[in-house]
């Protein structure tokens, strides 16, 4: 048992339970029923209730994690026409598909037969480290004279707008190029 304070004892109630000093009465109930009410709410943050019941009904087997805390699961039997095992990932959180790693993509997607834990992909020299997709944060890209920074500027020097008074007409263009 886990006590809030390591030298709390628990005090034996009068009606048969016991209350740890330091902790709410009934705490982990309440956490565990809002972990619950999540996954069965929520299929973009962790695994849900229907991804648990499938990897349990085709015996997946848990395979390995990565940086980010994903976890890989691997069927024990093949069951697709193509004789190989189906694959899974279950999110550290939000799922989004560019938060795997190039290594686990590839084993994902049948491009490598082991999985990184046991054969990991060799970085070149001049390879970045993985960074997961960062649009719609405030961590994304935004270029000079963009509205998202936030600070006012001018337009590049590079920029010049087009006027109808110095261009000739069509049709003379056409003389020229004969």
């Amino acid at each position: 048992m886990l006590l809030a304070n390591p030298r709390a004892r628990p005090i034996d109630e009068p009606d048969g339970r016991r209350h740890i000093p330091g902790k709410k009465r009934g705490e982990d109930r309440l956490r565990r029923q809002n972990v619950v009410t999540l996954q069965l709410f929520t299929w973009w943050n962790n695994a849900t209730v229907g991804s648990r019941f499938t990897l349990w009904r085709r015996r997946a087997q848990l395979i390995g994690r990565d940086e980010q805390g994903n976890r890989y699961f691997e069927e024990r039997e093949p069951s697709s026409s193509d004789g190989r095992k189906r694959r899974w990932v279950i999110y550290n959180g939000v799922a989004e598909a560019s938060r795997v790693p190039p290594d686990w993509h590839g084993w994902m997607h049948h491009t490598f037969d082991d999985p990184p834990t046991i054969d990991p992909l060799r970085r070149q020299s001049w390879e970045r480290e993985h960074l997961p997709n960062m649009t719609g944060t405030p961590l994304a890209y935004r270029p000079p004279g963009s509205l998202a920074r936030g600070e006012p500027g001018e337009v590049g020097t590079t920029y010049e707008a087009w006027s109808p008074e110095g261009d000739e007409p069509l049709d003379t263009r056409k003389e020229k190029i004969r």
